[in-house]
This record gives C-alpha cells, sequence and structure tokens, in this order.
C-alpha cells in the first residue's frame, strides 16, 4: 500500500528505533464530536509504520494518532511519565504525502510533520 500518511517513532533515550510500539490513527466526527478509529498497528522493527490509511480512505479533516508510549517502555522493564501520547493534525491538501515522526524517551517527547512530497 502507498500509504499518504505514514509515522515513526524513534526512541532518543537509547538512540534506537522504537520498535513494536502499539499505535492507532484516528479521524474526527466533526457532526458528532466523536474520534472514529481507522486503524490500529504496531511498529515495525525499525520504528516505522507505513499502512496507516490508503489513499482511497484519505480525507480532508482532523485526524489523530495516538501511541502507547507506556505499554512501550513498560514492556522495556521502564518506568514513563506518559501513557500515551496523541497527535492531533488537521489535513487540507489530499494530494500531498504526510510524515510524521516522534521521538520519544521516557519523561519528553517531540513531533514534527517532515516536508515529504509525492
Amino acid at each position: 500500500m502507498d500509504s499518504p500518511l505514514v509515522t515513526h517513532v524513534l526512541n532518543t533515550a537509547d538512540g534506537v528505533p522504537a520498535a513494536r510500539i502499539a499505535l492507532s490513527l484516528h479521524r474526527l466526527d466533526p457532526q458528532m464530536a466523536l474520534w472514529n478509529l481507522i486503524t490500529s498497528e504496531t511498529t515495525d522493527e525499525n520504528g516505522h509504520c507505513s499502512e496507516l490509511i490508503t489513499r482511497k480512505d484519505f480525507t480532508t479533516g482532523m485526524y489523530k494518532l495516538r501511541f502507547e508510549t507506556g505499554q512501550y517502555w513498560e514492556n522495556l522493564g521502564q518506568n514513563s511519565f506518559y501513557p500515551y501520547v496523541e497527535i492531533v493534525f488537521t489535513i487540507t491538501d489530499l494530494d500531498q504525502r504526510f510524515h510524521v515522526p516522534l521521538h520519544l524517551s521516557r519523561y519528553t517527547y517531540s513531533v514534527y510533520r517532515c516536508s515529504c512530497r509525492q
């Protein structure tokens, strides 16, 4: 699949990809003000998740990526301040490709949008 929306997670505390971190993609229903689950995935061994949504199902609107960070750190035998991280963003141009990386440690995180074009 050539998903128009992809993500990857980097464990910046250890300088490694965040492999096997559970995440989900949701889209806001503006009429009901409810988040609808689109998919649940897990990052691969390189911390990537590249099959989030098909081009056909990709529409303009507000989206949310939720990363289960607490479970990830627990699986590594460590504590974390954040039980999960949610990134909310708006899609207005369907002709672009969106890459939303998450850089993560146990007590901080950062996100940004890569300027990827198709």
